[in-house]
């Protein structure tokens, strides 16, 4: 058999799958077309499947053809229930629809052939190996055609009987035990219709003394209650025959089946008995089943019950109930079921359900008791033991009907208690002596249940005994114990006992709500668990109570003080409401006269109370918090109003009225929706109200006595007390004895904690209530109390009064100031004024400036302040009055502001003491401008300064708006003082540098402080005075830049700024701002808060070009003047939007601004050098560019008036102008004409730029310009046009003789120009020479003409342009050298100036660089000008130019050449060798090394003696500090050692790796070594020259010295060591031992040395020796 999803297979020859899709659609019923579409598909089947059965269902026999198909329809349907049961089971209840159809169907099939179809089933029925599953599912289609059909055909049903009969009798075994169960259901289902046959099958199989079948009795039983009637003739045989199989019954099952049949049996019966008139069969009598029940019960009872199996015994136990239900009616057999009760209670030891026995045990009691034949008296001790022992003990956790256990057990007691109340009593009496708190509290609970039955029966006696009971555990103080004497105290009152209380029970309930009260206001915190014990006993209390009140007639006196004075002093507030509920009551009971005991009855309609005002006190304090304690407001309320005459009889008609309202507020409302304050006013002024009516007596001083000692009652902080503080003010303000009121407001200030905030502020309001009308009184109380505690002022050890909590000096002295500041905020205006100065203000200021000033008390300082200034400005009118502490006042508050850190929050007293300046400054004297300046300088620093508060941190967030707010108003007092422009820019200067600041934060701030002041402006009268020149247009470019800052906020601040400015201008100017511009300003500032820059820029600029219109030229230069000056100031997207706005501005109204061109170019320049941005410097440049497009002459003289030509910025300004080609050639025209100008004639200005154009400007500005202009254009090959008439100019400018002041500035430049080579901006040269072909010979004739001027300046200039062209063969090809030679000769030989002779020297040693064949020609004019530099010094830097021109010119010439110069050159060289100078000896010693190249044969005996002469300084200077004179030295030396003549010295030897000292020192060692031996005189005048050389001004030429002279020593011969003078020797090195230098004194230390050693030697030699 094939199977697919979601298909039903249908097994015949061929697998025929019927789809059922649509039935998985069907979440209902099934559906008839599915239902249609199943019947044809079957039809189909059976017609097209062959005629050959299965071999399986061969043993079934033959059948009719005409029922072959109709066989296998079914049989296929079965295949599909059982595949479907199989899936079922392991995928779930989701594919038992499948299941159903194919049933329903089968069913179906059934109503047309109901015979063959059940023919068919049981044929399947037989089928050999047929599982168990599918004979359960062919069982129960039958059963549902049984039902469905009802008779059918006799033969069918006898032979489903015997099948069904077999199956049911088999062993059972797990899925057989299934199959048993649905056979034995078939059968019960064919006995609705076929009883006879059925029966008659089962009774064939019970036969007496023969254990039958478990599943025949089951059978049998299920028969009996499914056909009552027919079963009731069979139902003694069957009794009697199962009777007689108890002994064989061995085994658990079947005895579990034969409990459960009895049970079954028994209630047939009884239903049998109740319907009598419906039987038609013989009646059987009731007794005849008890007969015939009895020996069952008493074998199941004594037999059964003591059965191993648990399940055994509860079966027993079962059927016992129904068994007793037959047998209990039976007065003889009741006795006998007596006797076996011991053997029912004997099972609660074992394991078994207690519930089961308790309820048989119930029911043969009540029977007892509604026969009233009670059980034996020899049975009731062990009754009453076990079933006590149930109630006491906890049950085990196994039972799971503990509960209803234990309610079956109260019943059986109290069945008890109506048959043997004394019995029981005593038991309970004898149990209640054991101290086990579980009997005593499972006792007590069982006698509150025996008071509460409602039995009739139920003697007084067994009450009375009960109540003694009780009475004897009322000691027990266990709150288990407690709680049940409680319930049963409640019980007795609503059972109607309630006399049987008095006296002892509601003594006992006034105890145990006195003591759970304590117990609860004084638990531990490590006691939870008997603090909720606790918590239970004073519930049950409050219920007892409660119930005692409103049921118990003729209460004592007693009681009801009882619980009066349970509210008056109990601290355990949850239990006031019942507690007032209750005396509500008993006022009731007691004032209507209806419950009035003896002791009562002459009174009158009054309670006794405390004292009324106590009570009072009390209440209206409670009542502060209504809705605590469940409620307790209503319930205060309500007794206050009964107790009204008893209270207050003036009273109480005012109360008839308002306690209801005050009632219909709290109903109203919930502990959600009320307000506390408003509740509280109502409360005072009910209080108010109260108080009227007693006025001329001393009702409410004894009420405020009263209140004053209900303060210590209630905790800090709480509604209570502070409603408390509160009253006490209003009621004391009433007092008519101000000696009385003094001593409650001192004492009420010595027990006060003043380091309790709540208790200080609560005294505080106190007192400023009572200066309402105690105004003189309260302050001399604070008068008094100040000098009581004056005397220990310094150490203020003020706890001699308090020893509970010490006072701090700070604490007292902040809680003075404040209340003094308070009676101030409530004293009569009128006495105000004459009590603010002194002493209210004085006192609080002393209190202030005579303590530590710690934060709290300057937070006490400044509330006293606000509260003060408060006071004042409420006064309506105050005429002339003026505040005489304001100062004082102000420079303590701005003293504690500049205190305060201005980086961050710690306190309010920063927004406090803001707030207290915001006040002072409406009150006269007025501030003056430049305190009110002061003022808002040090506010605004003390706030916008701070960091922004974290987002997890809600008190400092809540700090820092308070501050902020405290800080605007403060602005906006001090600016309605001075609502004025000039007001308002002195304003906006202070916010400036906030505005421009570089954190976001503090902008935002500012930005927005400034539009909360700038918005109060714009609203004020203020708006009708014009503004000054320049104000509007400073004001907005101070703001215009933050329209793109980085953060939104500041964006959209700055925003409404602007459009205040706007609204300001437009208001006093005849402005065309119109609704268009408005609209157009609003879509700007959606724009501006996008978080696309470049958006923002653009939204920007076309706010700029749209308020354009708005400005006169003045504000435009104010504007741009503003926005330069604050460029740089912020970060780089402020500064682009300052330019934005500049060039906005310029490109809309440049060609307006002429006469403010000059401004606006001075403001930008003055700032473009604090730009560091290059894209904002362009922007500006192209501001400038624009401008000079316009008004071009006064932009180029402006620029050139500026004072430093060389600036950087300058230069970027000029770049920028060379990058547009056409405008820069039409600005070096202008310069040029500039220049020439000054050559020529004046002439008159005939305009504005004619002015500007002839106007003065520095010519070295314009040069430097020029040179900018043209190297830039240069260099894009835009010049050589340009070049003869620029050259022609410069040129002109350097040559000018008739204006030498003109040369000045190049003068003044020039003067550094010594010796270092021309700066390229001058050099007019190479400017020349290397862009200008075809142009040498003019230049060259302009040059030499100016070194032919007579203007100093013109000559050395023209002089530095010709020290270029001398080393260039430009001169020499032009045939100008000559002139120029003559006129540099001129130039050398004149002694005016230093420089000029310079620059002359130097142009003529260029010659041999430009023109060396001329050397030869010019060399007695070249050498006599370089040798008049070195015989005649005048400076340093003309010798040094000598000498380095004298090097050049030799190096073109020959000895012969040179002649007789020769020998002066020498001599003159050397002279330099120890100048002071570096730069000299570095250019001797190279002229030096020069002439020893040049010297010829004639010249060499003559130069070997110039070398001998100049040995010991080549030799020294070889180490000369100056490192290139020391190369330069030894360079020249070692070219001179060959005119010594010895080949050894020619080569030095050493390693190649030594330093350059020892090599020197090798040298000097050979060359000593050498002179001793060859020329010993020679070594030894060395010797006496280097010793000279020891007091050298050079250190490193004395260490040379010392060094030289010690190696001398060493190689010098005895001979002529005895020729030195060895003490002057010795005196002249032991002076270099003080030397500041340590190497001149390590150095003349070793050469001292060398010279003892030298002296020993000189001294020991022999004459031999030393000749």
């Amino acid at each position: 058999m094939t199977e697919e999803p979601n298909c039903l297979t249908l097994t015949t020859n061929s697998s025929i799958c019927i789809s059922i899709d649509v039935y998985w659609a069907k979440s209902g019923a099934f559906s008839c077309e599915l239902e249609e579409e199943m019947t044809e598909a079957i039809t189909e089947a059976a017609v097209d499947s062959s005629e050959e059965v299965s071999e399986e269902r061969d043993d079934l026999g033959t059948f009719e053809s005409d029922d072959s198909g109709t066989f296998q329809q079914v049989v296929n349907l079965l295949d599909i229930i059982d595949s479907e049961s199989a899936k079922t089971d392991t995928t779930g209840a989701g594919l038992d629809m499948r299941k159903t159809l194919a049933s329903v169907i089968i069913t179906e099939k059934a109503t047309t052939e109901p015979s063959v179809v059940i023919n068919t089933l049981i044929r399947c029925l037989q089928v050999s190996e047929i599982s168990t599953r599918r004979k359960v599912n062919i069982y129960n289609i039958l059963q549902e055609i049984i039902q469905q059909e009802g008779e059918l055909e006799e033969q069918c049903v006898q032979r489903l009987v015997a099948i069904a009969s077999k199956e049911m009798r088999e062993i059972p075994e797990m899925e057989g035990y299934m199959k048993a169960e649905v056979a034995s259901d078939t059968l019960v289902a064919l006995s609705r219709n076929h009883f006879s046959l059925v029966m008659y099958e089962l009774q064939h199989h019970l036969k007496p003394l023969n254990l039958t079948d478990e599943f025949v009795i089951i059978t049998l039983a299920k028969l009996a209650n499914g056909n009552v009637f027919e079963f009731m003739p069979y139902m003694g045989i069957t009794l009697a025959t199962i009777f007689t199989m108890l002994r064989l019954a061995n085994e658990a099952k079947i005895r579990q089946a034969i409990c459960g049949a009895m049970e079954t049996f028994c209630e047939t019966v009884q239903f049998y008995l109740k319907h009598l008139e419906e039987s038609v069969y013989p009646v059987m009598t009731e007794e005849q089943f008890a007969l015939k029940v009895f020996p069952m019960y008493r074998y199941f009872v004594t037999v059964w019950l003591r059965h191993h199996n648990p399940e055994v015994k509860l079966g027993v136990i079962r059927s016992l109930k129904p068994m007793l239900g037959l047998l209990l009616p039976n007065d003889d057999l009741r006795e006998q079921v007596y006797d076996y009760i011991p053997l029912l209670l004997a099972e609660y030891q074992g394991g078994l359900e207690a519930l089961f026995i308790t309820q048989v045990l119930r029911q043969i009691l009540e029977v007892s008791v509604i026969t009233n034949t009670p059980v034996p008296q020899m049975q009731l001790h062990t009754i009453f033991t076990e079933l006590h022992v149930q109630v006491c003990n906890k049950a085990p956790a196994q039972h799971q009907y503990s509960s209803q256990n234990l309610l079956e057990m109260v019943h059986c007691f109290v069945a008890l208690a109506r048959s043997y109340p004394k019995e029981l009593m005593k038991f309970f009496f004898s149990q209640m002596e054991t101290n086990k708190e579980a009997v005593r509290v499972g006792t007590l609970n069982l006698i509150r249940a025996i008071v509460s039955a409602d039995e009739p029966r139920m003697s007084i006696r067994a009450i009375y005994l009960a109540i003694r009971v009780v009475k004897n555990t009322i000691s027990d103080t266990r709150s288990k114990v407690r709680m049940a004497i409680l319930r049963i105290i409640g019980q007795l009152a609503l059972s109607g006992y309630q006399e049987r209380i008095k006296g002892w029970g509601l003594k006992y309930v006034s105890v145990q709500l006195t003591l759970s009260t304590y117990k609860l206001t004084n638990r531990r915190d490590n006691f939870y668990l008997r603090d909720l014990e606790e918590r239970m006993v004073h519930k049950v209390t409050m219920d007892t109570v409660k119930i005692i009140t409103s049921s118990v007639s003729g209460m004592t006196n007693e009681f009801w003080v009882r619980l009066l004075c349970y509210i008056m002093e109990t601290d355990y507030m949850d239990a006031l409401t019942p507690i007032c509920i209750s005396l509500t009551n008993l006022a009731e009971h007691q004032l209507h006269g209806q419950d009035v005991d003896v002791s009562m009855a002459g009174k009158s309609r009054q309670v006794d109370l405390p004292a009324p005002q106590k009570l009072l006190a009390r209440l209206l304090v409670l009542m502060s918090s209504p809705y605590k304690g469940e409620g307790r407001g209503i319930a205060m309320l309500n007794l206050l109003r009964t107790l009204s005459q008893s209270i207050a009889p003036s009273m109480a008609n005012m109360w008839e009225l308002e306690i209801p309202l005050l009632v219909r507020y709290l109903e109203e409302h919930t502990e959600f929706t009320w307000d506390q304050k408003a509740w509280e006013d109502k409360l005072i002024q009910f209080l108010r109200n109260s108080l009227k009516k007693t006025r001329g007596s001393s009702w409410s001083l004894r009420l405020s006595k009263e209140l004053n000692n209900q303060i210590a009652s209630f905790d800090s902080p709480s509604l209570e007390k502070g409603f408390l503080y509160r009253a006490l003010g209003f009621t004391l303000a009433t007092g008519l004895e101000a000696s009385k009121v003094e001593v409650l407001l001192l004492e009420l200030l010595y027990k006060t904690d003043y380091s309790n905030d709540f208790d200080s502020e609560g005294v505080i309001l106190c007192f400023g209530l009572c200066a309402r009308g105690q105004v003189k009184t309260v302050l001399n109380v604070l008068h008094d109390f100040e000098e009581r505690i004056q005397e220990s002022e310094q150490s203020w050890q003020i706890s001699a009064w308090r020893k509970d909590h010490p006072w701090r000096r700070e604490t007292v002295k902040s809680a003075l100031m404040v209340m003094y500041s308070c009676v101030a905020s409530y004293c009569h205006p009128q006495l105000l004024l004459n009590l603010v100065d002194s002493p209210i203000t004085a006192k609080i200021i002393h209190h202030y400036v005579s303590s530590c000033q710690d934060i709290c008390l300057k937070m006490a300082f400044m509330k006293s302040v606000v509260q003060v200034t408060k006071a004042i400005n409420n006064i309506k009118d105050l005429e002339d009055f003026h505040f005489a502490q304001k100062t004082t006042l102000t420079s303590i508050i701005v003293a504690v502001i500049e205190a305060e850190p201005t980086d961050n929050l710690v306190s309010p007293v920063r927004a406090l003491a803001m707030e207290a300046l915001s006040h002072l400054s409406k009150l006269k004297p007025f501030y003056s401008t430049e305190e009110n300046s002061e003022l808002m300088d040090i506010s605004i620093h003390s706030v916008i300064s701070l960091q922004l508060p974290g987002e997890d941190n809600e008190s400092i967030k809540t700090l820092y708006a308070n501050a902020l707010s405290s800080l605007e108003r403060l602005m906006e007092s001090l600016l309605q003082r001075q609502l004025d422009p000039r007001g308002l820019q002195e304003m906006v200067q202070l916010l400036e540098k906030w505005i421009l600041s570089e954190k976001e934060c503090e902008r935002e701030k500012a930005m927005n402080l400034h539009l909360y002041l700038m918005r109060i402006y714009v609203h004020s009268t203020a708006v009708c005075i014009p503004l000054k020149m320049g104000q509007f247009g400073t004001m907005v470019g101070l703001i215009a830049p933050c329209t793109c800052d980085a953060h939104q906020g500041t964006r959209m601040a700055s925003m409404n700024v602007l459009s205040s400015l706007l609204d300001l201008h437009a208001s006093q100017t005849c402005s065309l701002w119109g609704s268009s511009k408005e609209k157009e300003l609003e879509k700007c500032k959606g724009d501006i808060q996008s978080t696309d820059v470049e958006k923002i820029f653009c939204a920007s600029s076309r706010i700029a070009k749209m308020v354009c219109t708005e400005f006169n030229c003045d504000e435009v230069v104010s504007l741009i003047q503003k926005l330069c000056e604050n460029t740089g100031a912020m970060d780089l997207q402020h500064d682009k939007a300052s330019v934005i706005w500049i060039g906005s501005f310029l490109q809309m109204r440049a060609k307006e601004l002429e006469d403010k061109v000059a401004e606006i170019l001075s403001a930008i320049l003055v700032h473009l050098p604090v730009v560091d941005h290059p894209e904002v410097r362009r922007l500006l440049i192209e501001g400038i560019l624009l401008l000079a497009h316009h008004h071009q002459e006064t932009i180029l003289t402006s620029l050139l008036r500026q004072p430093l030509p060389m600036e950087s910025h300058l230069a970027e300004v000029w770049l920028a102008v060379s990058e547009n080609v056409p405008f820069a050639r039409t600005m070096l025209h202008s310069l040029m004409g500039r220049l020439q100008s000054r050559l020529s004639p004046r002439v008159s200005a005939t305009s504005k730029a004619d002015i500007w154009r002839l106007a003065a400007v520095d010519p070295l500005m314009t040069l430097c310009t020029i040179h900018l202009l043209v190297q830039k254009l240069d260099e894009n090959d835009k010049l050589p046009d340009f070049l003869p008439d620029l050259t022609y100019t410069l040129l002109l400018q350097l040559g000018s003789s008739h204006r030498p002041e003109t040369a000045v500035p190049v003068l003044k430049m020039w003067k550094l120009v010594h010796t270092a080579p021309l700066p390229e901006e001058m050099n007019l040269q190479r400017l020349c020479m290397q862009h200008v072909e075809g142009h040498r010979q003019r230049l060259a004739e302009l040059v030499l003409r100016g070194m032919d001027s007579e203007v100093l300046s013109c000559r050395i200039s023209s002089t530095a342009v010709c020290v270029e062209f001398m080393s260039d063969p430009v001169l020499y090809q032009e045939k100008l050298l000559k002139p120029a030679v003559l006129l540099l000769e001129k130039g050398a030989d004149q002694e005016e100036d230093e420089a000029l002779r310079v620059l002359s020297l130097r142009a003529l040693g260029n010659m041999a660089l430009g023109a060396p064949k001329k050397v030869k020609q010019y060399r007695k004019v070249l050498l006599e000008k370089c040798l008049g530099a070195l015989r005649e010094p005048v400076s340093t830097s003309v010798t040094a130019e000598g000498m380095e021109a004298l090097t050049k010119i030799l190096a073109e010439l020959r000895e012969g050449d040179v002649g007789s110069s020769f020998d002066a050159m020498s001599e003159q060289c050397r002279i330099f060798f120890d100048n002071e100078s570096e730069l000299l000896r570095l250019k001797a010693f190279i002229l030096f090394g020069k002439l020893a190249r040049v010297v010829g044969m004639s010249k060499k005996h003559f130069f070997k003696g110039e070398v001998k002469k100049a040995w010991i300084p080549l030799m020294l200077h070889s180490q000369d500090p100056c490192f290139n004179a020391a190369q330069a030295c030894m360079a020249t030396m070692f070219q001179c050692v060959h005119f010594w003549g010895w080949k050894s010295l020619q080569h030095p030897s050493g390693p190649s790796d030594t330093t350059t000292d020892d090599k020197m020192i090798v040298f000097q060692t050979t060359m000593c070594s050498i002179l001793t031996q060859k020329k010993p005189a020679v070594l030894y005048s060395f010797l006496l020259e280097t010793m000279a050389y020891v007091k050298n001004n050079l250190s490193r030429i004395r260490i040379a010295a010392c060094n030289l002279a010690g190696i001398i020593m060493k190689q010098m011969s005895t001979h002529y060591l005895k020729k030195l003078d060895f003490p002057a020797l010795r005196n002249s090195l032991q002076e270099l031992q003080l030397d500041p230098d340590p190497g001149v004194r390590r150095a003349a230390l070793e050469t001292l040395e060398v010279l003892d050693s030298c002296s020993q030697h000189g001294l020991l030699a022999s004459p031999q020796g030393m000749s």
